[in-house]
């Protein structure tokens, strides 16, 4: 099988990929014989999920077997990541996972799952982009004036986001550092949570561009 690098999951950005735990055992030619799980290590309702959702509808419809998606949200991705790989490696267990299965390991002193070792690389479903949005009572409508706003007012104002490590986090601190910005970082547990909290500041949209 093609060995799928960090280089190369970092290269597709935010991108979802799918990934199998790994089995060294052969797949029989009735797979699936039972319902497959797939693990979205992130909120319901977020890209990821989303996404996740109308694979499952697909594969459940043409491979005849139930495809099921189960959140497992929390430690910026590494719960449900984690549970993936400790999962019986038989292809019964499928994970959804953005860049921060490469990104996590970058950000935390140890992490439950070996992204070189533990899985499989099934395929890359989609990429999401990321947009800065701003609330309508905020008084800037192009990037030049939201940053004049913040450097007039240090400290007023902040940026929610999915959860450290993901990328709208990363996207949030790279606007910060790029712009010498005053502004702090909200995690929310998940980018529904981090879209709909209506912050009279910045946030980084969940929505993706499929």
């Amino acid at each position: 099988m093609m060995k799928y690098s960090r280089r190369r999951l970092l290269s597709a950005s935010i991108s979802t990929v799918a990934l199998l735990a790994w089995s060294r055992l052969s797949w029989a030619q009735n797979y699936p014989a039972r319902p497959v799980r797939i693990i979205v290590p992130f909120a319901a309702g977020g890209p990821s999920d989303v996404i996740a959702r109308l694979v499952a509808q697909k594969l459940t419809e043409n491979l005849g077997k139930h495809f099921y998606v189960e959140n497992q949200v929390g430690a910026g991705g590494n719960l449900g990541m984690g549970n993936a790989a400790r999962a019986s490696p038989d292809g019964y267990t499928i994970l959804f996972a953005t860049s921060s299965y490469v990104v996590n390991p970058s950000l935390y002193s140890k992490v439950p799952y070996d992204p070189d070792k533990d899985f499989a690389p099934l395929t890359v479903t989609a990429d999401a982009a990321n947009i800065l949005l701003v609330h309508p009572s905020v008084p800037a409508r192009t990037v030049k004036e939201l940053v004049d706003l913040i450097k007039a007012n240090p400290g007023k104002y902040s940026f929610a986001h999915a959860g450290i490590g993901t990328t709208l986090h990363l996207s949030g601190e790279m606007f910060k550092l790029s712009a010498a910005l005053d502004i702090v970082g909200v995690p929310f547990n998940g980018g529904v949570r981090a879209c709909n909290r209506q912050w009279p500041a910045i946030r980084q949209s969940c929505s993706a561009h499929l």
